[in-house]
């Protein structure tokens, strides 16, 4: 029978961010459970009524003090951020046996960090992006599939037959689509998180203040 003594680091780090950085980096690294940067992002409405799903992480920033995620701005979790910039983050490496848990404040990023980004994804998903109205009802799967057709006729790549390219013989740039793009969750509470054998996990919390956020990017999602 293996036993799991891992435990946080002694002394506590100032920043638990680093740790979660570096845990992520290790889950990439092992390979050993599908999407290690798959996290829960909880969110709730003008109400309080909140919802959750699975997204995926593309960076957390120690020395910003942020986690970076993207998604359509007008989705429901979109929406919801447009509306309640808090949110919360959490993952789950199984296989290291360790969790991390993340709060804070919410704000969008700026065209020009979108589109970057953006010109980094293959072309299935740029088109996928122009096809795709995420969180709101589609009259079958076939008519999702004839609308991703018809965002590939628009910007004149072949698509859906024997000549459909291979993601690196795609010349034709897809520009972003204006209700896509990226939001940063700047960190005010973290805890970590390492199972330990009878239950005798090992748990610590962080938390900081924030500064008011900045009243620019954050809201421009939901116009």
């Amino acid at each position: 029978m293996t036993h799991w003594t891992e435990t946080l680091p002694e002394p506590l780090p100032a920043n638990p961010l680093a740790v979660a950085a570096q845990w992520l980096a290790q889950a990439k690294a092992d390979a050993a459970q599908p999407n290690p940067d798959a996290m829960v992002l909880a969110t709730a409405d003008t109400r309080g009524n909140p919802s959750a799903r699975v997204v995926l992480c593309k960076e957390i920033d120690p020395q910003l003090g942020r986690i970076l995620f993207y998604t359509n701005y007008r989705s429901r979790k979109g929406g919801e951020l447009a509306a309640n910039r808090r949110a919360a983050v959490v993952f789950h490496w199984d296989h290291r046996h360790r969790q991390v848990r993340i709060e804070g404040s919410v704000e969008a990023l700026s065209d020009s960090e979108n589109d970057a980004y953006f010109r980094t994804r293959p072309w299935q998903s740029r088109l996928g992006a122009w096809a795709s109205e995420q969180s709101r009802p589609v009259e079958s799967r076939a008519a999702l599939v004839r609308s991703v057709q018809a965002a590939a006729r628009r910007f004149g790549i072949p698509y859906g037959g024997p000549g459909t390219p291979e993601p690196g013989e795609v010349s034709v740039d897809v520009p972003r689509p204006p209700n896509w793009g990226g939001f940063v969750l700047y960190a005010d509470a973290v805890e970590l998180w390492v199972e330990g054998e009878f239950r005798i996990h090992d748990r610590a919390r962080w938390t900081r203040p924030l500064p008011e956020q900045r009243d620019s990017a954050a809201a421009r999602p939901g116009r």
